[in-house]
């Protein structure tokens, strides 16, 4: 009988994006600004957007203390984040909590097939959703 593999997490590509949010250094000029925390692993990412005179995102700074995949998905968020608004963002976020809970399919947002096989580690869920729930934070009303 063969016994079923083992998801891999940590992967080249996961690792890569992670190291690539340094794209988006923190910025304290920028004028919205956000935080979220993870209650199951205690990751923390704490965002600055600035928008245009639409409401859509030109700039982002992200400073996180969040596992790999945490800032993998923080990756894929800044990635495609520029040019969302709110709105986008919400329905982003509402999609990815119902892949993550099962009810739904990846989200149509870029970037988040490398944080795929995460989803079968419900202890890294609430790293998945920082940068959209910290997005949001920073654009609350």
């Amino acid at each position: 009988m063969n016994a079923p593999r083992a998801v891999t997490l940590y992967t080249p590509d996961v690792l890569a994006a992670a190291t690539g949010l340094a794209a988006w250094p923190w910025d304290e000029t920028l004028a919205f600004k956000g935080q979220a925390r993870s209650r199951t692993c205690g990751s923390v990412l704490a965002m600055g957007l600035a928008l245009d005179g639409g409401g859509r995102i030109v700039a982002i700074g992200i400073r996180a203390h969040a596992c790999a995949i945490g800032q993998a998905a923080a990756h894929a968020f800044a990635s495609a984040a520029t040019g969302q608004n709110r709105a986008a963002i919400a329905a982003a976020r509402a999609a990815l909590g119902d892949w993550l809970t099962g009810g739904g399919d990846l989200p149509d947002w870029p970037g988040l097939d490398v944080i795929a096989p995460a989803r079968a580690y419900p202890a890294r869920h609430g790293a998945i959703v920082l940068a959209w729930d910290a997005a949001l934070d920073a654009l609350a009303d």
